[in-house]
């Protein structure tokens, strides 16, 4: 027998799935009224200013969340035996998924020709403020103070910035969760205030992403007041180039490693829908990266010793859509606007740049920034990053979805192979896979 919620409803129409669904619709269509009040609207501030609130709320908890449950993690790693293998594994997962995703990516772009009959002005061609480098990579992840944090400064409206990187406070929460290891007796009373921190972060958490409904119908609502269809114009082509990319990695890539692996496909695509649709309407890996964490540990049973150190990672460098169909399809375009023919080796390092080239873009994360490192890998004009940033906002909102996706992805695919996946957990979540609270035991 179904469960049933509140209204005596099957439980999948009461749940929070249900409800981040039912934000999306609503966004869509405060979203339209919005737009047809004309520029500078006060629904359109509203919808703005909610949206991205409800986005800084999610990645003021990023730092706290990482520190104390890698280190907590750390302490636990006595009791896992495989804890080398199980992170070689997830390494190995994330380049596997990248491999496929970029082939199909090159095949869509070969296929497609985005770059072909373009009506595109050649005049916006202009070279990145930023770009990527595998020297980057290593220096983003020394850090450059304790916690891991960054400022910086506006001369234009004299506010300062703070921004941290997730790579830098992973390795300093290893290295703390180590040295608390190797001190031994000493060490206890920290690990146990540790522990107790993530415990209030975690309940502060489940707070925040309740307000996902709300935070999703702003953020859905803004895009389209904002972006409409216009910005497509001559880029309409790409994008749908973009798109049937992304649908590929999504529907076709992922299901096939979902059943290589033992694990249900439609039972984890249920599971995992709230961090897909945030990821949509966020277009940020950073700010999902909490809920990820808390979808894989409450509805795909993945052990938190082992999500702790995994879904950070992945959020900092697992990223099929930002790192392997963009800038395979992007390199592409770029080609064929130029005229510029490319050979079966440049291929080769597309695929290349593509499987390693987000771990050396992780320090200045971003789709532009990989897109220069496989453009200069090529030899391609740098200029032509130029050419795609008008439509940047509305590919990335498919491009970090199927990020935070294959996030999930990956980190349940090791679990299941390594025989750590709580099915009991998996199992509890049949019903109503996204019903994070009640399996939480925190009162919604």
């Amino acid at each position: 027998m179904a469960k049933t919620g509140k209204l005596g409803l099957p439980g999948w129409m009461t749940g929070f799935g249900a409800q981040v669904i039912a934000g999306l619709l609503i966004g869509l269509v405060l979203g339209f009224i919005a737009r047809g009040l004309g520029e500078s609207n006060w629904l359109g501030g509203l919808l703005s200013g909610v949206g991205s609130a409800y986005v800084s709320l999610l990645k003021v908890m990023v730092p706290p969340l990482v520190f104390a449950a890698v280190v907590t993690s750390v302490a636990k790693l006595r009791q896992v035996a495989n804890a080398a293998r199980l992170a070689v594994s997830t390494l190995v997962w994330f380049a596997i998924t990248a491999f496929f995703s970029v082939l199909a990516g090159i095949a869509v772009g070969v296929i497609m020709q985005p770059g072909v009959g373009t009506s595109i002005d050649a005049a916006t061609a202009a070279e990145p403020s930023r770009t990527g480098s595998w020297l980057a990579f290593i220096q983003s992840i020394v850090p450059s103070n304790i916690l891991g944090l960054s400022a910086s400064y506006s001369d234009s409206s004299g506010a300062v910035t703070m921004s941290f990187n997730v790579l830098q406070i992973l390795v300093i929460s290893i290295a703390i969760g180590v040295a608390a290891l190797r001190a031994g007796r000493a060490a206890e009373p920290f690990l146990a205030f540790t522990e107790s921190f993530l415990s209030i972060i975690q309940t502060v958490l489940w707070w925040i992403i309740r307000l996902a409904p709300v935070g999703t119908a702003a953020l859905i609502g803004n895009a389209v007041a904002s972006y409409g269809w216009s910005a497509l114009g001559s880029l309409g082509k790409f994008v749908i180039a973009i798109y049937v990319g992304l649908l590929i990695v999504i529907a076709v890539i992922y299901p096939l490693v979902l059943r290589f692996n033992g694990l249900p496909v439609l039972g984890f695509f249920r599971r995992v829908w709230p961090v897909t649709s945030l990821g949509f309407v966020t277009r940020s890996s950073m700010g999902v990266m909490p809920v990820t964490q808390r979808v894989s540990e409450q509805s795909l049973g993945v052990p938190s010793s082992y999500a702790s150190f995994a879904v950070p990672l992945g959020a900092t460098t697992k990223m099929d859509g930002c790192a392997s169909i963009y800038p395979a399809i992007a390199a592409i375009f770029v080609a064929q606007f130029y005229g510029i023919d490319l050979s079966l080796m440049d291929y080769v390092l597309i695929v290349i740049v593509s499987v390693l080239g987000s771990a050396a873009t992780a320090g200045t994360t971003g789709a532009t920034v990989m897109l220069t490192l496989t453009l200069s890998t090529l030899g391609l004009p740098l200029a032509g990053v130029g050419l795609l940033l008008a439509i940047e906002p509305i590919i990335d909102m498919g491009r970090t979805a199927v990020n935070v996706t294959g996030q999930a992805l990956v980190t349940a695919v090791v679990a299941k192979r390594e025989g750590i996946l709580n099915q009991e957990i998996w199992d509890a979540a049949e019903n109503d896979g996204v019903n994070l609270g009640a399996r939480a035991g925190v009162n919604a």
